[in-house]
C-alpha cells in the first residue's frame, strides 16, 4: 500500500469497505436510521456485495475508489453516470457513495479523495457531478462548496422502510470540465 494514495479498489478490500460503511453509519447518521441500516444486512453480506461491485460492476463506469492512510484502508467513494430523472447519464455523474472513516477525518483524505472522484469522472468523459447529501450534514456540505460543489434546487425524502425514519437529502453539483 501506498500511504496517503487514491486508487480503484480491490475484490480483497470488500471487507474493510464493509466495515468501514458500518462505522461510519453509526458515526453519522442518527441513532433510529443507523440501527435500522445495521440491521437490514450484515458484515458477511455487504462484504459480498462490495466484492461483486469491484469484480463485476454495473456499469463500465461504475468506480469504487479506496483512498489509503498509513497503514489501512481509511476512505472510500462510489462513482458512475447520474440515474436521477433531470440528468444526463452520458454527461452527469453520481458521486453515490463517499465515507472517510471517522477516526481519519481532518488528515487530508478526503481532499485526495474528493479530487480522484473528479479526475476519475473527468477521465470518463462527464462533464458534470451531482452528491446527494443529509440536509443537515453542515460539515460535509461545507466541505463540499469550499471545494466548488453548490446547491443546485433540488431535495428528495428517502426511508428504508415505510414506517422508517426519512432523512431529507439535497444535491449538490459541481462541473467537471
Amino acid at each position: 500500500m501506498i500511504a496517503d494514495s487514491v486508487r480503484l479498489a480491490l475484490p480483497a478490500e470488500a471487507a474493510a469497505i464493509a466495515a468501514l460503511q458500518r462505522r461510519a453509519w453509526v458515526a453519522d447518521y442518527p441513532t433510529e436510521l443507523a440501527d435500522e441500516l445495521l440491521a437490514s444486512a450484515d458484515l458477511a453480506a455487504m462484504t459480498a456485495s462490495w466484492e461483486a461491485a469491484i469484480m463485476r460492476p454495473p456499469l463500465a463506469q461504475f468506480r469504487v475508489l479506496v483512498a489509503i492512510g498509513s497503514e489501512r484502508l481509511v476512505g472510500f467513494a462510489v462513482v458512475g453516470p447520474s440515474d436521477d430523472p433531470d440528468a444526463n447519464a452520458a454527461t452527469d455523474a453520481l458521486v453515490a457513495e463517499f465515507i472517510v472513516d471517522p477516526q481519519a477525518r481532518r488528515c487530508g483524505h478526503g481532499s485526495r479523495l474528493l479530487n480522484a472522484v473528479a479526475d476519475t469522472l473527468r477521465a470518463d468523459g462527464f462533464e458534470r457531478a451531482t452528491w446527494w447529501l443529509h440536509a443537515t450534514d453542515d460539515v460535509l456540505r461545507e466541505f463540499l462548496t469550499t471545494a466548488g460543489w453548490a446547491a443546485d434546487g433540488a431535495h428528495t425524502e428517502v426511508a428504508m422502510s415505510p414506517d422508517g425514519p426519512r432523512i431529507k437529502l439535497v444535491r449538490l453539483h459541481t462541473g467537471l470540465v
